[in-house]
């Protein structure tokens, strides 16, 4: 039995993507300063802190399956990679017409162009994602190769973040390298490290083109994952790697503790789509994943803008989470409108390619 055309357990993995992103920033933006002490406020923060890089590692997933298929179709492993490397450029602007944006309507000063900011990781890591795996050329040189480039990254992390050299680039270079405050959201040390972690489960993925042959790579996902996860909580025991190491934000046992919930994520989420309901009723999490981008777009300056000042700031613990609740579902009922106004407003044959270029541009 081949396998389905479209992994909707990947839109499943994005849709609670979506989810955790959002109470990242709900819980941050709008609790108030008396309980950011709360043993639970910094448990939220941890459970938030999921969120981007799942964005990112399935980001690398995308950026391999997408090549992957385009190289069967076409002939050429090339042409297959510029385009891809194209949609990463993609998404390099639209990080550039984001901060333009949230700079109109906040009202922000014209520095804030410059800020980096998840899409400006992940645009140029889609683009060196892509370069290697046209260069690997095999299915086994790909896994190799993403999987040595994921750990030169997260090792090189703490040796980036205290070079003294890289105090002489100017401000807005070295803060895609290491942070700087008011700058940096996010750098390619260690960020880029998930899109090309995903990359190398999407190679497998791609692979995997039989119903069987893709159960049989996600029960070991699940398992691989769990196993990943556990050696390197161990491994956050030993001393570090690096002397100026941090656990919470430079260390490779951090790091690799994230990646194995993620890859084990992937496992979880397709025994989620095996269940005997699944495809036969609507799926939020399904409809969350698939205009995600849509949602960061609307979400971000609705949280943190001008529109929801009054509410900065303004909650319990409690109190910011049932708003949590109510803003989730006010995204769901963004993104049902907006799905269902895509679907009424273009000839069908039109609308299925907007709709497909555009997911593939957006590889989120």
């Amino acid at each position: 039995m081949i396998a389905p055309a479209r992994r909707t357990y990947l839109d499943v993995l994005r849709g609670v993507a979506v989810l955790v992103m959002i109470e990242a920033h709900v819980i941050d933006a709008w609790t108030r300063v008396e309980d950011r002490q709360l043993p639970g406020f910094r448990q939220s923060l941890i459970l938030g802190g999921f969120g981007a890089p799942l964005f990112l590692f399935l980001a690398g997933v995308a950026v391999a399956m997408s090549a992957g298929s385009k190289a069967r179709r076409a002939g050429d492993d090339r042409a297959a990679a510029r385009l891809v490397q194209r949609r990463g450029l993609q998404i390099f602007a639209l990080a550039f017409l984001f901060r333009l944006q949230s700079m109109i309507l906040s009202h922000g000063p014209l520095w804030t162009l410059l800020k980096v900011d998840i899409l400006n990781i992940m645009g140029p890591s889609i683009v060196a994602a892509a370069g290697v795996w046209r260069l690997a050329r095999t299915p086994r040189g790909r896994v190799a190769a993403f999987a040595a480039l994921t750990v030169a990254i997260v090792l090189a992390t703490p040796v980036i973040r205290h070079s003294a050299g890289l105090a002489a680039l100017p401000d807005w270079i070295e803060g895609y390298l290491r942070p700087i405050p008011g700058l940096t959201n996010f750098t390619f040390f260690p960020w880029s490290a998930f899109v090309t972690a995903g990359a190398l489960v999407g190679v497998i993925l791609d692979q995997a083109r039989t119903a069987d042959a893709d159960r049989r790579a996600n029960m070991a996902f699940g398992a691989a994952g769990i196993a990943l996860a556990v050696l390197a909580y161990g491994a956050s025991f030993l001393p570090p790697l690096h002397a100026g190491s941090s656990f919470w934000t430079t260390s490779a046992s951090f790091f690799f503790i994230r990646l194995g919930v993620m890859v084990a994520a992937v496992g979880a989420a397709y025994l989620w789509e095996q269940r005997p309901s699944a495809g036969r009723r609507f799926s939020p999490l399904q409809l969350l994943g698939r205009t995600s981008l849509f949602v960061y777009w609307i979400h971000v300056e609705l949280v943190y803008g001008l529109v929801s000042t009054p509410l900065h700031g303004a909650f319990s613990l409690a109190g910011a989470w049932v708003a949590l609740g109510l803003f989730c579902l006010l995204m769901l009922l963004a993104a049902i409108l907006k799905d269902h106004i895509a679907r009424n407003s273009f000839p069908r044959q039109n609308l299925q390619r907007k709709l497909s270029r555009l997911a593939g541009a957006l590889m989120f």
